[in-house]
């Protein structure tokens, strides 16, 4: 994890990676709490056997559940100690590129693309994150993540 003092540490990583989170492994338990949680229970993420005939020999994650994934991802690569709080602002662009199975190890790259003073004396941070499948040739998904942070 990367510990910043102060959000004045931001504007000089702009087109710069940040960040590179740990491995996370996407559990069945996973995959069916997202669905219970937003009444997604399409076979292809639930049903084990099924989708084990199914294109992906297996059950895959929910594309919105890796998307999910994005607050841990930077919780666990990143502290500001003179930060006091910050917020989901929205997204910009989110692409799914590639399927998740179930059993998958995730890992995200942050990549700093603007960074903006706002009122309150805050910042508004744009961040492209890219989700790494581990073995996997091309990412899962890229976000564009604009978050806002306040001293």
């Amino acid at each position: 994890m990367k510990t910043f003092q102060s959000l004045k540490e931001f504007p000089p990583l702009v087109g710069q990676e940040v960040a590179v989170s740990d491995w996370l492994t996407i559990t069945q338990e996973q995959v069916n709490q997202f669905a219970q949680a937003t009444g997604d229970h399409q076979w292809i993420h639930v049903d084990v056997e099924k989708a084990g005939a199914g294109p992906f020999g297996g059950p895959i994650a929910h594309g919105f559940l890796t998307l999910s994934l994005l607050p841990k991802f930077f919780e666990s690569t990143m502290e500001i100690v003179e930060s006091r709080m910050g917020v989901n602002y929205g997204l910009n662009r989110v692409r799914f590129m590639a399927p998740v199975p179930v059993g998958s190890r995730l890992r995200a790259r942050m990549k700093l693309l603007a960074c903006e003073p706002i009122d309150n004396r805050g910042v508004q941070m744009t961040w492209e994150v890219t989700i790494e499948r581990e073995g996997a040739a091309k990412p899962v998904c890229v976000a564009e993540s604009i978050a806002r942070r306040y001293p």
